[in-house]
């Protein structure tokens, strides 16, 4: 059993009656939750940090990020984060479950907004200037509507994240890409891979699995995979399988061919020559790297 914990939105303390939204100035929800955030951990729900103040560095699923004033980080549900903060460190958060956004809006979805659309994409943003005011004054504007209790507060709040996330996807995505249908058809065809990935990277690891799951043949597949991302199906499929194992390694109480055998690898010697390949170092190399 993996022993990362996973956090849950009812964990913290909640201003929001059915407990799917949170939010709060960074210093006091660091202070509330020291005990629970300040490890490695996961989430079962969206989390967006602003920092407008500070230094210090943030993992995110193993990749390191330089955190300074204006960063912006947004984590899809099941990421594994952990950060080391200065003393001197500012900001906001919120979190929400996938419903409290989807309700809100017919017909779309927290996944359309490019940050949360594929892992592939960078969970990072760097502000600047004007922009980090504008946005500052957005995310107060969210912590101040969700620690009252007015009228329409939902309503309000989904509105001004909605606008966190468009003006937060215009610093992603060149506008000139929404006019480019095969892009649009290739995107979605490239989420449904993903998705498809995560529930099955465990017991199958062949492309023509996941193509004729998605009815479309292996070649226009890894098509698709190469022009969103510059990479193959097979190395989709690997980099979660890897992913997953990196987290086992630091936070499972398992053996090395137990953790194979979980992945879907009854050849303990395979996976490891895999894993090595791909990284650059034996699991037990990179295990000692992060377990002391």
């Amino acid at each position: 059993m993996n022993q990362l914990p996973i956090l849950n939105i009812k964990e913290f303390k909640n201003h929001n009656p059915d407990a799917t939204f949170y939010a709060n100035y960074f210093i006091p929800h660091l202070k509330l939750n020291h005990l629970s955030i300040t490890g490695p951990h996961k989430h079962d729900f969206y989390l967006t940090v602003l920092f407008t103040k500070g230094s210090g560095t943030h993992e995110i699923d193993f990749s390191s990020y330089p955190i300074k004033s204006g960063s912006v980080f947004l984590l899809n549900p099941g990421q594994t984060h952990n950060w080391e903060l200065s003393d001197d460190i500012d900001g906001y958060v919120f979190f929400h479950s996938k419903s409290f956004y989807d309700m809100a809006f017919n017909g779309r979805t927290v996944n359309s907004f490019p940050f949360f659309y594929s892992t592939q994409n960078s969970p990072c943003i760097y502000l600047g200037g004007i922009n980090i005011d504008k946005m500052e004054t957005l995310f107060k504007s969210v912590v101040e509507e969700y620690q009252v209790f007015s009228l329409l507060k939902r309503q309000k709040i989904t509105s001004l994240i909605d606008i966190i996330y468009i003006e937060l996807s215009r610093f992603c995505v060149d506008e000139s890409i929404s006019d480019n249908k095969k892009t649009n058809s290739y995107s979605i065809k490239f989420r449904e891979l993903e998705q498809l990935i995560e529930k099955k990277y465990q017991t199958e690891k062949s492309p023509q699995y996941y193509a004729s799951e998605l009815n479309i043949s292996p070649k226009h597949l890894n098509r698709i995979t190469k022009e969103m991302v510059g990479k193959t199906t097979t190395d989709l499929i690997i980099e979660r399988v890897l992913l997953e194992a990196k987290r086992m390694l630091i936070h499972a109480k398992q053996s090395f061919t137990e953790i194979a055998d979980e992945l879907g690898y009854e050849d303990y010697s395979y996976f490891s020559r895999i894993f090595k390949n791909k990284t650059g170092e034996n699991p037990s190399l990179f295990q000692a790297r992060y377990v002391k």
